[in-house]
This record gives structure tokens, sequence and C-alpha cells, in this order.
């Protein structure tokens, strides 16, 4: 990209400077390094230097344009609408990111860091900590020196950039990146993990429309993330119960009060199932999640052989289909259903019973599933 512009700058030695690799420019803006590359291929906010040796470099004003892009990205802008908008950037536009950035604590980089990180993952970080040599950018509200991670978001930057940088990652096809991402901290929370980071990403990523070749979905990218992350926070959890003196997981006394976790009919991956679940395990509770084809007759046979403590009916769809909670109903009267329809109109077709609960979020779900069986 080249520009008729004066670049901005926050001092007169940067003016000479060689420009700064995709590595430094990624670190500086928080985000991966495929990320930087998918807005260069698309949008031409590349690097418009070159080296000696032909490497491309990003300026100033190229740095400035990215914050543009990224700033407006975290706002909802769509990414072709916030490109445009970063390439037509005025001077003062330009300075003003710039002065963001640097009033938000940002270091000047040194501009001669050759060596990049593996492509799509950010930089170790320790839980708690800011990233070195990183911008805490206005855009990303909470990323400032010393701020702590509170539990169940992921360390580094606010909740909606890193619901950014997980969907830069499934779009990239970045599995490793994606992965680190959606990681659950050992003290984090499964349910604010959920509602405030993966949900939203899962959302995002379900409206995109993309050109893919072969074995590259992003929703499976972002699918196989989250429910890693979920088998390995349970797994670590039950692990530290177990060390702490609790019966294991199987223990009959566990098993006298499990939730019994439905998804809905065709619903591909259900992700809110399986969150629900590792929610309610780490707040002490047993939950089972019910996968693969479960006719009516069949969910009986589980509901008689298990028989929980409550049924939730766990689902993202907007007008699932009920029959298994009537079945269900006309079968166990007495026992406690849960359903999470936020619609109001499929809310209509629920068993009207004082058993049968209708909730409107997750986090109303978790706590009626809590109430029954603590």
């Amino acid at each position: 990209m080249t520009s008729s512009r004066p670049a901005p700058h926050g001092g007169g030695s940067r003016a000479s400077s060689p420009g700064l690799a995709v590595a430094a420019v990624a670190r500086r803006l928080g985000v991966a390094p495929a990320t930087l590359r998918t807005w260069d291929r698309r949008y031409g906010l590349g690097p418009s230097a070159r080296t000696a040796g032909s490497h491309r470099r990003y300026t100033p004003e190229d740095v400035a344009r990215l914050l543009v892009m990224r700033r407006l990205t975290l706002e909802g802008v769509a990414p072709v609408d916030a490109a445009k908008a970063a390439l037509d950037a005025g001077v003062e536009e330009l300075e003003e990111a710039t002065e963001e950035a640097a009033s938000a604590g940002a270091e000047p980089d040194d501009g001669d860091d050759d060596a990049e990180p593996d492509p799509g993952r950010p930089a170790p970080v320790a839980e708690g900590e800011a990233p070195r040599g990183r911008a805490h950018l206005r855009a990303l509200p909470g990323g400032g020196e010393g701020a702590s991670a509170p539990p169940g978001h992921l360390p580094g930057g606010s909740a909606s950039g890193r619901v950014s940088a997980v969907v830069d990652a499934a779009l990239a096809y970045d599995q490793a990146a994606c992965d680190d991402l959606l990681a659950i901290p050992a003290q984090g929370d499964p349910a604010a993990w959920w509602t405030e980071i993966a949900e939203p990403a899962w959302q995002r990523v379900a409206q995109r429309t993309v050109l893919a070749g072969p074995g590259a979905v992003p929703e499976v990218v972002l699918a196989t993330a989250a429910l890693r992350a979920l088998r390995d926070f349970t797994e670590a959890f039950e692990r530290a119960m177990v060390a702490g003196g609790a019966p294991p997981a199987n223990h009959p006394s566990r098993m006298r009060k499990i939730v019994l976790i439905f998804a809905a009919p065709d619903e591909v991956v259900p992700l809110s199932a399986h969150a629900l679940a590792a929610a309610l395990t780490a707040k002490g509770a047993t939950a089972r999640i019910v996968t693969g084809p479960a006719s009516t007759h069949r969910s009986l046979e589980l509901v008689t052989m298990v028989r929980p403590a409550a049924l939730v009916l766990a689902t993202a769809q907007r007008r699932p289909d009920l029959d298994l909670i009537h079945a269900v109903h006309d079968g166990f009267a007495e026992l406690p259903i849960i359903v999470s329809l936020r619609r109001d109109d499929a809310a209509s077709e629920l068993p009207l019973a004082a058993t049968v609960q209708r909730v409107r979020s997750f986090t109303a779900m978790l706590h009626e599933a809590l109430a029954v069986v603590t």
C-alpha cells in the first residue's frame, strides 16, 4: 500500500525507521500475525516499506491504519467497512489513533524483530499479565498494564478483544491459536467463559459466509477448540477434587443427583450443553450430556435408567423441537424440567406445568439447575 499523505509518528526518530516486521506489529495491536496477513491479502492493509533485502515492513502510517481497523472491528463494524474506513482515514485521524496507542502505554519497537513466532499464535502470556512490548489500546478496555484477568476471562485484554481474536483465528483455520485463546484458566469460570467469550465468538463465526478449501471449516475449528477447553478444564477440576479428598465423578454418592442435559434435535454441535455441564461441574454438581441420535423412545429409556434430579434442554435454536419435553413430562410429571428458550413465541409450545420452567439465558439455566441439585 502506498500513500501520499505524511505518516504520523510519535517522535522524529521514527520517521527514518526501517519499519516493523509483522510479529512486532501483531504484538503492538494484540492480534495474531495471521490476522495481519489476512487484512493485507483481503483489504490491502499491508506493509508498504521494504528493506534492502526486500523484506516488507510496516511504516508508522501502516500501523496507524491498522489501529483504526482494529478499533472499528472491536466496536462491531464489519471488517470490510472497517478496512475501507482505515484506508480512507486522513492524517488527523491516523495521528489520533497513534496518540491513543501511545497514551495507553505502548513502547516503540526497535523495528529489527525479524524472528516471527508460529503464525497465528500470540506470544505466551502468564495468567493475569499483559504481553511484553504490546500496546494497550483504548479500544481494548481493561487491557491496561497490570490488569488481572477476572474469573472466566482469558488473560490479556477485554472480552471483546478476546472474541475478535478467537474469530480471527477460526477464520484463518489456525487451530493452535484458537486452542490457546479459548483455554480456560485453572481458576476460571466456565459460565463466564461461555457467555463472554465462546458464545459470542460462535455466533459471529456462524454469521460469516466464507470461501473455504477442502477440509477448512471455521465452525469446526472453533468448536474443536471450545470442546477441548471444556474437557481439559473439567478433567483438571475433577483431578483436583479427588486429590483434595472428594469421591470420583462416578462414585454412587455423586450419582444420586444428576442433571441430564439434552440438546435440541438436529443441533450438530451442542456447545451450550457442554458449557452448562462444565459450569455445573465447577459448582460441585454432576451433569451428563446426551449425545448422538436420541429418539423420544430412547430418551425416555435414558431418563428411566439415570433417574436424574433435573432435565435440561440446552439449545441455541430459535424454535427447537419440543416433543422430547412433552414426552418426558407426560412420563415423569414430577421431574423438574428446564428449557432454554429466548423467544417468547416458542415458549407457548411448552407444557403448562409447575415442574416445566422456561429460562431466557444461559446464566438463568445454570442457576435453576443448581437450585434443584444443591
